[in-house]
Parts: C-alpha cells; sequence; structure tokens
C-alpha cells in the first residue's frame, strides 16, 4: 500500500488550505441573516401577523439548485426569524398555486424527488461539519434530523418543536418554533454567528431552490455552502433539558418450529435525556424492548461473504456517525447490530439478546472538540448458549483546519471467556470548498490471543466537482484481524477501488429533454495477502442520463468480473455442499447491467432494471422491478420483484430465485400510519408479512401495534417427526407498546 503515505500528506495540504475553489463556496460571508428579538408574543398559527415578522429582515431571492444553478428561482420563497426566550421562530413564505406534491402524511419523509418540502439547516457551532435540519411540508407533516460530517443526513433523531401551515391560493406559509433546549450550542457572546441555509423543494415546477447557493451536483444538505445567521445579542440559555421516556409492552408469540407454546408477556423499561450542558447529553436506557422496530428488508445473497443490514433501533441510531462512521463500510470497527443480536450456538441462527441497561454521552465541548462514550450490557440466555457481555465505545473528534477531523475510537467488548478492543485514529478530509473529500485510518485489534496481521489501514480521497469526478480508495486488512463488535466481511486482502466520472451537461433543444450526462470507468481490485495471488477483480464502463422529468436512465457495459475460489462455492445461491465450485478454481466473465427509473412526481412510477450474461461457469439473469402507486397524500402501494436466473453445466445447480415485496403504507393523519410489508423468499425459504400500527397521540409519544408471522415456502423436514408442508406457519407474534415523553 504504498498510496497512503503520499495520499495522506496531500489530504494534509488540501485539508489546510484556505483557497475556495468551488463556486460560491464563501456564502458565509456572502449571506449574512439578522435575528433580532421579538418584541411582543409570536401565536404559532401559520399567518405571521405579529410585529415582529414585519420587522424581520427576510431571506429572500433563492437560487435555483437543479435543474439548474445559475438562475433565480422560479416559484420564489421567503424566511424570516425572531426569538424570544424560550423559543427560536421561523417564518417561511413559499410562493406556488396550489398544486402540491406529497406522497404522504407520516412524519419524517422523503424529500428529494418525492415530496415539496421546505427545509432548514441550522450549523449552532458554525463548523460546517453537523448541524440540526427541520423541514415541514405544505400539509404541515414535519420531519427533523442531523446532518453530519458536512453533508450525511439521517432522520435518527427525535425531539420536540412545533410548526403551523396556512395554505392559500398562491403561497402556503410555514411558521415554527424550535424550543431552545432542544438544539445544541453554545450560549455566550463570541458564539452569536450560527451557520444557516433554506432550501425549497417544489416538485411541480421540477425546481429545487436555496437560499446560500449550492452548485448542481452537491446536495441540500451540504454544509459547505452555508450563508451565516447573526444575532443581535448573546442567544438565550437553553435551559435545563431532560426528559424520562417511559415503556409498557404487552406481546404474544407462539414457535412452531421449537413448538414453544403461545406465551403472553409483559415487559417494561424506560429511557432518559440529560442535558448535562447545553451542548453535550447523556442518554439512558434500561430493559430496552425493539419490537416495534420495522423488520429487515430481506436480499437475495449471491455473494460469498456476510452481508450488511443496517441498524434500525433507536437508541443506536441517534449519533450513530460519532460511533459508527470510523472506517470504511467493509471495514468497520463498530457495527451496533452486533449487540442484543447474537449467533446462538445452539440454533446456529441469530437470536435477539435482551439487553439489562445502556448509556450513551454524545456531543461538544467547545468549537473544536465532539466526544461520544456508549456502555451496554447485555443479558446471558443459557437455553441458547448465549453468555452475558459488556460493550464499551468510547470515541473523540478534534476539528482542524476548517472542517476536517482528527477521530479516535476504542471499541470493547468482554465477556467470560476474555476481552476483544479495538483502538483506532480516523483523518477525516474535508476541503473548504467542498471540492475534495477523503479518509485516513489505522486501527488496531487487541485481544488475549496475540497474533500477528491484527490491523487494518485505509485510505479514500475523492475529487468532486460539477462535471468531473474521481475517487480511489484502498485498504490492507490484516488476516487476524477479527473485531466481534465490527463488520469485516473478508480479511487477509488488499482491495483498491479507483473510479472517474464526467458530466456532460446539454445545451440547445437537447437540454428540454436531458438535465445530465454522466459516464466513467471503475475498476476494483482484491489481492489475498494469505494466498499471495490475485483474488478478484471487476471493470467496467458505466454511465447515467439524468432527464428533466426526474426520470434517470443508469448503465454498465463492457463490465468483467475475474473471481478465484480459495474455498468451495456454489453460485447457485442454494449452498448445497454436494454441488459446489472446488477450491482454486478460477473464473472469468462478463456481464451488462441497466436500469431506468421513470418520473417519481406521477402517481404511478416505477423501476426497472437487469443485470444479465456470464456467470462463474454459467449465465445469470436478473431482473428487478418497483412499481409504486401513491393516492396523495393518503397511502402508498409499493409492489417489488426480484428475479434471478441461474444455469449452470450438468453436475452443478440451477436456481430461479424470487423474492417479492409488496408493501403497503397508509397515513390516516399526521399522527395515524398502518405500515404492511410482505416478502416472500424463496432462498432462505421463508414468507414473512409485518403490520405496524402506529399513533404518535403527543410529540414523541406513541402507541405501536405490531403483527409478525413467517411462514416456510416449501416443504420442510427437520427431523423424522417433524414435517412441514409449504405456506405452513414457523411462527407469530403480536406486540403492543407504549411510550410517553416526559419533560422535566
Amino acid at each position: 500500500m504504498r498510496l497512503l503515505p503520499p495520499l495522506f500528506f496531500l489530504a494534509l495540504s488540501l485539508g489546510a488550505s484556505p483557497v475556495s475553489l468551488a463556486q460560491n463556496a464563501d456564502n458565509d460571508q456572502r449571506y449574512r441573516l439578522p435575528i433580532r428579538r421579538a418584541t411582543g408574543r409570536i401565536v404559532l398559527d401559520g399567518k405571521l401577523t405579529e410585529a415582529a415578522w414585519k420587522s424581520a429582515r427576510p431571506a429572500r431571492n433563492f437560487w435555483q439548485q437543479f435543474p439548474y444553478d445559475t438562475l433565480r428561482a422560479g416559484k420564489q420563497t421567503e424566511v424570516r426569524l425572531t426569538y424570544d426566550q424560550q423559543n427560536l421562530y421561523i417564518g417561511i413564505v413559499a410562493f406556488q398555486q396550489q398544486q402540491y406534491v406529497i406522497p404522504s402524511l407520516r412524519r419524517d419523509f422523503a424529500t428529494s424527488g418525492h415530496s415539496d418540502a421546505v427545509l432548514i439547516n441550522i450549523d449552532t457551532f458554525r463548523d460546517k461539519q453537523t448541524a440540526f435540519q427541520f423541514a415541514v411540508n405544505p400539509y404541515g407533516v414535519e420531519r427533523e434530523g442531523l446532518v453530519s460530517n458536512g453533508d450525511h443526513f439521517s432522520t435518527d433523531w427525535d425531539n420536540r418543536w412545533t410548526s403551523r401551515v396556512t395554505n392559500l391560493n398562491d403561497r402556503w406559509i410555514v411558521e415554527i418554533a424550535i424550543p431552545f433546549k432542544t438544539l445544541r450550542y453554545r450560549a455566550e457572546r463570541e458564539a452569536n454567528q450560527w451557520g444557516i441555509n433554506f432550501f425549497r423543494y417544489n416538485l411541480a415546477d421540477n425546481e429545487r431552490s436555496c437560499w446560500a447557493p449550492i452548485p448542481r451536483g452537491f446536495n441540500s444538505s451540504d454544509l459547505a455552502f452555508s450563508g451565516t445567521l447573526v444575532w443581535d445579542q448573546q442567544p438565550p440559555q437553553p435551559g435545563k433539558n431532560m426528559a424520562f421516556i417511559p415503556y409498557v409492552l404487552a406481546d404474544v408469540e407462539r414457535d412452531y418450529v421449537r413448538d414453544i407454546p403461545a406465551q403472553p408477556r409483559l415487559n417494561a423499561g424506560f429511557d432518559a435525556k440529560v442535558s448535562l450542558t447545553p451542548s453535550l447529553n447523556l442518554d439512558l436506557t434500561v430493559n430496552p424492548d425493539f419490537a416495534q422496530v420495522e423488520v429487515d428488508q430481506q436480499v437475495t445473497n449471491l455473494s460469498r461473504f456476510e452481508l450488511y443490514f443496517p441498524e434500525r433501533r433507536q437508541f443506536f441510531v441517534e449519533n450513530a456517525d460519532l460511533f459508527g462512521s470510523f472506517g470504511f463500510s467493509k471495514a468497520k470497527p463498530f457495527f451496533s447490530r452486533r449487540i442484543g443480536l447474537v449467533r446462538s450456538p445452539v440454533s446456529d441462527e441469530l437470536e435477539r439478546n435482551a439487553i439489562h441497561a445502556g448509556l450513551r454521552l454524545s456531543g461538544k465541548l467547545n468549537d473544536r472538540w465532539r466526544v461520544g462514550l456508549l456502555n451496554v450490557q447485555t443479558a446471558e440466555d443459557a437455553s441458547l448458549g448465549i453468555r452475558t457481555a459488556n460493550f464499551t465505545v468510547a470515541t473523540a473528534q478534534y476539528r482542524v483546519f476548517s472542517r476536517s477531523t482528527i477521530g479516535g475510537i476504542v471499541v470493547n467488548k468482554i465477556d467470560r471467556t476474555g476481552y476483544n478492543t479495538v483502538v483506532g485514529a480516523d483523518y477525516n478530509l474535508a476541503s473548504p470548498d467542498g471540492i475534495w473529500q477523503g479518509k485516513f485510518f489505522y486501527h488496531k485489534l487487541l485481544r488475549n490471543q496475540n497474533r500477528s496481521e491484527q490491523f487494518v489501514a485505509g485510505a479514500r480521497l475523492d475529487y468532486s466537482t460539477k462535471r468531473f469526478n474521481a475517487e480511489t480508495e484502498n485498504e490492507i486488512i490484516g488476516r487476524h484481524y477479527t473485531p466481534d463488535v465490527g463488520f469485516v466481511p473478508r480479511r487477509g486482502i488488499v482491495r483498491t477501488i479507483n473510479k472517474a466520472s464526467y458530466t456532460y451537461f446539454p445545451k440547445n433543444d437537447l437540454r428540454r429533454t436531458i438535465n445530465a450526462i454522466s459516464f466513467g470507468p471503475e475498476v476494483d481490485v482484491v489481492y489475498g495477502t494469505t494466498q499471495q495471488r490475485l483474488l478478484d477483480w471487476e471493470a467496467g464502463l458505466y454511465g447515467r442520463v439524468k432527464f428533466q422529468n426526474t426520470a434517470s436512465l443508469k448503465f454498465t457495459f463492457l463490465r468483467w468480473e475475474y473471481v478465484y475460489l480459495f474455498s468451495p462455492f456454489d453460485p447457485s445461491g442454494k449452498n448445497d455442499p454436494e454441488r459446489q465450485l472446488p477450491a482454486g478454481s478460477s473464473y472469468r466473465y462478463a456481464q451488462a447491467k441497466i436500469q431506468y427509473q421513470s418520473d417519481s412526481r406521477q402517481l404511478i412510477y416505477g423501476t426497472i432494471e437487469s443485470r444479465f450474461g456470464q456467470y462463474y461457469n454459467g449465465q445469470l439473469v436478473n431482473l428487478h422491478g418497483t412499481l409504486h402507486y401513491r393516492h396523495q397524500p393518503f397511502a402508498s402501494v409499493a409492489l417489488e420483484v426480484n428475479y434471478n436466473r441461474i444455469r449452470l453445466p450438468d453436475g452443478y445447480n440451477d436456481a430461479d430465485l424470487w423474492l417479492i415485496g409488496p408493501r403497503a403504507d397508509l397515513t390516516f393523519t399526521r399522527n395515524l400510519y398502518l405500515t404492511t410489508f410482505v416478502q416472500y423468499n424463496n432462498q432462505v425459504n421463508n414468507l414473512n408479512i409485518n403490520a405496524r400500527l402506529q399513533w404518535r397521540f403527543k410529540p414523541v409519544s406513541d402507541f405501536y401495534l405490531v403483527y409478525t408471522n413467517n411462514y416456510f415456502t416449501q416443504a420442510t423436514t427437520l427431523s423424522e417427526a417433524r414435517y412441514f408442508e409449504p405456506f405452513r406457519t414457523r411462527d407469530r407474534a403480536l406486540v403492543a407498546k407504549l411510550t410517553y415523553w416526559f419533560s422535566l
């Protein structure tokens, strides 16, 4: 990995560079908005009739960000801000006829390409790395989330705030009140400037616009292009922010495979949130239960390695970037799903493992330092052979130069068999102009049994402008690097991924239909340090056509793949030990891919894609399609079908693998939702039905009713006395859960 040292020193110089090369990267000086204290009481009614609104200076003259970024927005927006001792108030006027695109009334809605909305990014520390984001659509549906690492947005954060919306013939008006104790900031005179930007989705006119301009090709959460909010005096002290969130749960579950009869169960626990300082929070959880969490979306696995599934449990997803952003996607020292989900030595399946308690400390010490501490204690389950364990993760990030950070992490798991500890450091590059980004890291495993090659090192450098993008990612993973709480599907490898693309923006008549055309090469190479030889490589040319109506066409052609099998493998996905390709064999084959996504603003839209060509020593055809229908704004129905047709020579398995997933989302009101999700997967012999009713009866307080049922998809014999016919029940469960937020 001779590339690592020069790439690291190049990254240091780029992160330190004071020169701004990207268009409008000096927005914090050019776009400054004053905020003054309200002289009278603000009544939240969505009308903006108080004197404070009339005297507030507006942010106006928004710029287009799509389809072009050099014109003023066709439908303009005006934003005003004021405050009192308790709340930050935001008033927004969005000019538009009542032709809204709103797929549902569900909270935490999607925006890009799916829903009209106004968004506010508030960077209270003005570090262009982290921010709060609040959004409202024309029907008054709210969304809040966090921006991390400069441009990564997540809705995995819930807190209390209020909004009201008024719809008129030629505009819609939003009035927002955000309690200061909901935000994290320094209430000091020298901290009287915050980063801020406002973003607008107007899908009827296929327009995205913003106050402080963001170049086309960058997303709405990119904090490099924020303007500045200038306070007339020191921001008010937020006061104490403490919350107690208890839950009670009743469920009944029947397991037909293990022949366990239905047993009603009662459970209770609580979460607590304590603001230690205005910018540092402590979260506690005691006896948490995640039965209301939506089930994983299943996939067809044709890979030889473990697949990654995202975390969905609320305690672990809040501030997840502080703990889970270290390393690369396939070399993570901390993967929270290792806590509470354990492979049992008895059943050889992933089993839920109860959590006794956990705590999380997260936040900022000052403008430069950000810290996190996570500790969780899990229970013992003797019937499944699962031992009690304690998990600790400690992290710290220090901002260097303007937007880059240096971070350190310690991950430790300890049980009766010993400990497994990872220590590491990451340098995250983010240039002032947003053009250069990168990551450089080294992690070391410490454990009872000292062995060689217990480390991972990586370097990634991205160069991105409106027209040109290039990326190189390189990593080396030691063969004995086995973090118990990490995600590392492959070990003993050196890997390099290199890709580039050029984007052409059509002119004249062509641009009436096509917004942009991108194309470029990509090469992925894996070398085995144990085998001392090349293991895999992929190479191809890919392209994308983005149409003005939000539709897109993606394709990959001249795609070649090489695989050397260091262990036997059944490429049919059936895992048949009698019909495997032998270890030591190698295969080179060609494939092509194509995908089309239609205009997502329409009531009926969809995606169709295909992958076809050679596959190991046979042929593969993959068809994957999703069809969506929405009855705006109360219902959204989707049908996803994934079919793999695998044909191999005599002596090996053929396969027809189906994954079918209809889904219905019903939003009866802004606070009452029903989601029904069906997944038929004949590769894993399972049909899953999951129905989830959620009623948000008060802010951040919910009632859930969840029904889950699993069936065999084919005849299954577990023993001489245990035979299940097709579509016989595996298990079923019904859960009722109530949570309530008490502000203290």
